[in-house]
């Protein structure tokens, strides 16, 4: 049973205004305003090819031409290498076992995949969505600008979309596009932002008024008559994962539907070699981002939405890049007309890139997909980093220090959000409820989801500033959405139904468990299918079952409070209260309950017991 690792919160600007205010000297004024969504493009787009990446391969300019596909997916605006788990990716051996190599950092990235590139000309770049959002305190307090600048340096031709991309709305993922510096905020340098070098692809993105695509919906790349088609679509559930004010005004559609529509566009236009960028993903049979899912035995080697999408969307399609499930698969999955074709994802956080050769056929100008190939490769940390990389990182680094620096908290190991129940989804509910208790004295428990905590926090970080140490970064790292912590009232009778909801309906597939609060344990029994996987009679608070008459006081992040991330019946409770956001909850629980003598033990993670 997968448990989805995934975030699907807004970050709101109020913090970073807060704290931009706050260390004013380093950012320049002179707010620009925000970029207007884009028109629609229907028709055929063609831009930069690769020229100067290398000096031809393959079969050179017979009838095939080897294409190189380059992709990644989920980067989260890492730019920094990731830390604990989020930092590793596993491997395993050809003896069967199984270790861990350390990966990611956009130093890193940069350089793998300019080696890669060298000796194919015809290369391509691309990017299956969540490029930003969920970012660290490096990119995310200047709203992703870093990422995109990196990007940009990368030499990205082409990303889709995902549900993170409007975490701050259709206008700022427009000014992303086109550029002009924060509407709000102004311009964080003495250069105005210029946007993005490569097209977002929204094609199932539309705005309600229009009916049109809120970005381009497709966009082809052009090499000395090679020429390939990319349809960029994120997942139709998009609006249940994201806040209402992120996604007002647009409608999300069908992913098979709308990738078939633009197939066709494209055939029309003489495309016939076409790719789908897919922010929709699955769950491999192995965690080991090189296991062979087309093995015997493996079935189709993933589960999980996009394995039917793959096997719905038209034979005119010849690849899939895929993401959102932060998973690592290079499987072969049957088109409608049985033949196989390639499904890939390379993990997240820049920790993984796909390499994929397409062998083009320049006398039907479609790809010959017997002869497809692709791996998964390690963003490895053993290689020189990329200069200009580090020059980036630096510059925005300068300026996120006077804030990022400050230390809030002691750890005395390392805290772990892995997990059905995990040791930092204990912390932060219990930060909440004791946050709340400050709100409310009759606060009775708090539920944090999984997904809102984005890494664990690390007894010894990556920037050294001091053993257990926990820095203002580090925080934010771990929760950089800036929702709100909001009380609620609900009957028991709610309460019953909200950790049913974990497992049932939208959530039954792959569940979300909810983090809870010291004094609130109860038993999860996974030999049981759907709702009934909870124990109801199990359900204790503080020792005492759960009166169904009762009201309890519930404090959870705003994200949660509305109903998302499937949990509608939290959408319902009465007599709500807001209050600060969730890192002000976590910063005033560290900073309350450790010291550099007496830092805080990781919580044993044990109020949930789980029968496999």
């Amino acid at each position: 049973m997968p448990v989805t690792a995934q975030s699907h919160q807004p970050r709101r600007s109020r913090r970073t205004k807060r704290l931009l205010a706050a260390a004013a000297t380093v950012v320049t004024a002179g707010a620009l305003a925000a970029a207007a969504l884009p028109a629609s493009a229907n028709a055929g787009e063609t831009h930069r090819g690769n020229d100067g990446r290398g000096h031809g391969h393959g079969h050179g300019h017979g009838r095939y031409q080897d294409v190189q596909l380059l992709s990644f997916n989920d980067l989260h605006g890492n730019l920094e290498p990731p830390a604990g788990s989020s930092g590793r990716v596993t491997e395993l051996q050809p003896d069967g076992t199984t270790k861990t190599v350390d990966a990611g950092g956009i130093e890193y990235l940069a350089t793998h995949l300019r080696e890669a590139r060298e000796g194919n000309r015809y290369s391509i770049t691309a990017a299956g969505g969540d490029m930003v959002g969920a970012s660290p305190l490096l990119s995310g307090l200047f709203h992703d600008e870093p990422t995109i600048e990196a990007l940009n340096k990368l030499d990205l031709d082409v990303t889709s979309v995902g549900n993170h991309e409007f975490d701050e709305g259709a206008k700022e993922l427009a000014r992303l596009q086109n550029g002009g510096c924060h509407p709000t905020e102004g311009c964080y340098t003495d250069k105005e932002f210029k946007g993005a070098d490569f097209p977002y692809l929204a094609a199932n993105v539309l705005d309600e008024k229009t009916k049109k695509p809120i970005l381009k919906p497709y966009w082809v790349w052009k090499q000395k008559g090679v020429k390939v088609g990319f349809i960029g679509v994120t997942l139709e559930g998009t609006p249940d994962i994201v806040s209402a004010e992120g996604v007002k005004g647009l409608s999300f559609k069908d992913e098979v539907e709308t990738i078939n529509k633009y197939a066709k566009v494209l055939q029309r236009q003489g495309v016939k070699s076409i790719v789908a960028l897919v922010h929709e993903g699955g769950f491999p049979a192995s965690s080991s981002y090189n296991y062979d899912c087309d093995s015997p035995g493996a079935g189709d080697g993933i589960s999980g939405p996009i394995a039917d999408i793959a096997k719905n969307v038209t034979p005119k399609v010849d690849a899939l890049v895929t993401g959102h499930t932060h998973a690592a698969y290079v499987c072969t999955i049957p088109d409608p007309a049985g033949k196989p074709r390639m499904v890939t994802s390379a993990a997240s956080f820049g920790r993984l890139y796909t390499d994929t050769t397409l062998t083009y056929d320049r006398a039907t100008g479609d790809i010959a997909r017997t002869a497809v190939k692709s791996a998964n490769h390690v963003v490895t940390r053993d290689v020189p980093k990329a200069p200009d990389m580090t020059r980036l990182i630096d510059k925005w680094g300068t300026l996120a220090a006077p804030i990022g620096n400050r230390p809030i908290g002691y750890i005395s190991g390392d805290i772990n959000r892995d997990g059905t129940e995990s040791p930092l989804g204990d912390l932060i509910a219990d930060a909440q409820l004791a946050y709340g208790r400050t709100q409310d004295p009759e606060t009775d428990l708090a539920l944090m989801n999984p997904g809102g905590i984005r890494a664990p926090l690390t007894y010894t970080a990556t920037g050294g500033e001091g053993d257990g140490v926990v820095t203002y970064a580090e925080g934010f790292t771990v929760q950089p959405f800036a929702n709100t912590v909001n009380l609620k009232d609900y009957t028991g009778a709610q309460l019953i139904q909200v950790l049913k909801e974990q497992v049932s309906g939208p959530n039954e597939a792959a569940p979300k468990i909810l983090q809870i609060s010291s004094g609130l344990t109860y038993t999860l029994d996974l030999t049981r299918t759907g709702a009934d996987r909870v124990v109801t009679d199990s359900i204790r608070l503080n020792g005492s079952p759960i009166d169904e008459n009762a009201t309890y006081r519930v404090a959870s992040n705003s994200f949660l409070a509305g109903g998302g991330d499937g949990f509608p019946t939290l959408g319902e409770g009465a007599n709500e209260l807001v209050g600060a956001d969730d890192l002000t909850a976590l910063e005033q629980y560290l900073t309350a309950n450790s010291s550099a003598t007496a830092p805080i033990t990781p919580p044993a993670a044990d109020r949930i017991t789980v029968v496999r």
